[in-house]
């Protein structure tokens, strides 16, 4: 039985073997299948009915990683995913993680860590001149950021900020009036419709935009339209979500386009780069931005493409003292002599949580291994194997884009010759079979009711070698797929394949 914690010298020594765990699955996650192989209850059934009464050795926590939790794993380090947006928990990450754990702090104040508060501060700053946001996102400039768990908590914390803008900070008090528009696009990432719900809005003040003709971008006219309109009806437009860089397809909404509107009527503007954002550290990719530094608030995953462990999304805005007076509750035991003062930051007023981990050391540790050299050449290289990728498959009759690349993310699917219904059975056959082999993962879109493959290069270890062996693989299940699919397709459709149609639905998570 233990009723204390581990000594430092037992820390030290089970500290090793931890390591050596981690670097040791590291080595060796490119050999196992991306995809584990288990049914519904499996982790269950292994694991002991009740909870030890005595403690055990840690070592055992070790022999069931191995034992359970390895093999009941997707493996998102592994060099062969290629579904969702990339989780890069570089190993420097691991280590910056190791420190902010270390010290235990709670930064929910500036007094409650000095720390914990600048040094975040002092790395936002200069996250947005590394990437082409204005001096008015910095705290120099009167705007500032912060690092939030995800996307999905910094598109609820703009829409609260735009909420208290838009009623002159009544909607503190009295809640919602039932006026209150949110814009998206059908591309938008489905966090914001839970951002209205949780906002008190509900789902029916998500107001979806038209895309621009032949595309899936939003179109600036129709938001105009929509804003005229909602205005001529006595309703209150409150927010417009742009993204750069879709879920499903990676599309670019017009930002600069959409600013103006929003500019006209006074919206709040939230740019949302979950993906696409590391990509602005790149001058060459810097276009994909034009008019983000007009927003009102922008956020972007550093735990995407960035190398950074989850959780760390980073939100800048230029209108701090909305943000503030929006989620600001200060009870008497938050008060203390340097927030009166107002010579510092407090990060409780930046978010929903009152309590907040010392994110920032990881990202830092990441950014002081790296460089921003380093951050460029890994986005470049796997903006370059993609666009090797989608050469292969232009080249090739079996394949088609169903849209064109973005950065790292390639959308196929298989051609059969018989029309949509049966390009779609291929395409999904062609999806399982890579997915059932092990060696490669993959998901899926609908565009226009086309069922699409969705490859999205940005894995630490990816290497050409490893999107060489999905072609392959890719290769080899439409030549084993197409003429089955094809042939039961048109049995059952008479020789009349429909084309279907319909809007993007990402399968995948932000």
């Amino acid at each position: 039985m233990s009723q204390r914690d581990l000594s430092p010298e037992e820390f030290r020594e089970l500290g090793h073997a931890y390591v050596d765990w981690i670097a040791d699955y590291r080595a060796r996650v490119g050999e196992l299948p991306v995809l584990p192989g288990v049914e519904p209850g499996w982790v269950r059934e292994r694991l002991p009915a009740e909870l030890p009464e005595e403690g055990e050795p840690l070592t055992e926590v070790l022999a069931d990683m191995d034992r359970v939790v390895v093999p009941a794993s997707t493996h998102w380090q592994h060099p062969g995913f290629f579904a969702y947006f990339p989780a890069n928990a570089s190993l420097a990450s691991l280590l910056g993680d190791m420190l902010s754990t270390g010290l235990g702090s709670q930064g929910m104040l500036w007094s409650t860590s000095p720390a914990a508060t600048e040094l975040e501060q002092h790395l936002l700053d200069q996250l947005a001149g590394a990437t082409g946001l204005p001096a008015e996102f910095t705290f120099a400039g009167g705007g500032g950021g912060v690092i939030q768990d995800s996307a999905s908590s910094s598109s609820l914390v703009a829409l609260l900020a735009a909420l208290h803008r838009a009623s002159g900070g009544a909607w503190r008090t009295a809640g919602r009036d039932g006026r209150e528009v949110l814009y998206v696009s059908a591309h938008t990432h489905s966090s914001l419709e839970k951002a209205a719900i949780a906002a008190g809005l509900g789902a029916d003040a998500v107001r979806i935009v038209a895309a621009a003709s032949g595309g899936q971008a939003m179109s600036a006219d129709a938001l105009a339209a929509a804003v005229r309109e909602d205005v001529a009806a006595g309703r209150r437009p409150v927010m417009v979500c742009a993204t750069i860089g879709t879920t499903g397809t990676g599309a670019v909404d017009p930002v600069r386009e959409i600013a103006a509107v929003c500019a006209e009527h006074g919206v709040w503007l939230h740019v949302d780069a979950a993906w696409a954002g590391a990509a602005a550290f790149c001058p060459e990719h810097r276009g994909l931005f034009d008019g983000a530094g007009l927003a009102d608030s922008y956020s972007t995953d550093g735990h995407k493409w960035l190398l950074t462990a989850f959780d760390c999304n980073l939100f800048w805005t230029r209108d701090t003292a909305t943000l503030i007076d929006a989620l600001t509750v200060l009870p008497e035991y938050l008060r203390n002599a340097a927030s009166e003062s107002g010579a510092v930051v407090d990060y409780r007023d930046w978010h929903l949580p009152l309590g907040r981990r010392f994110r920032a050391l990881k990202l830092w540790t990441v950014l002081r291994r790296f460089g921003l050299a380093g951050i460029r050449a890994h986005v470049r290289r796997h903006v370059e194997l993609a666009a090797e990728l989608e050469s292969w498959a232009a080249a090739d009759a079996r394949f088609a884009a169903g849209v064109p690349r973005s950065l790292a993310l390639v959308c196929l699917y298989v051609v059969t010759g018989r029309g949509t219904d049966a390009d779609n059975a291929a395409t999904k056959a062609v999806l399982e079979r890579i997915n059932a082999g092990g060696r490669s993962y993959v998901t899926h879109t609908v565009v226009g009711g086309r069922y699409l493959l969705r490859v999205a290069v940005g894995g630490l270890e990816t290497e050409e070698r490893h999107v060489r062996a999905l072609w392959d693989d890719l290769c080899a299940a439409a030549d084993a797929v197409t003429d089955a699919v094809t042939d039961a397709v048109t049995d059952t459709s008479g020789g009349t394949a429909a084309t279907g149609t319909g809007e993007e639905a990402p399968a995948v998570p932000g």
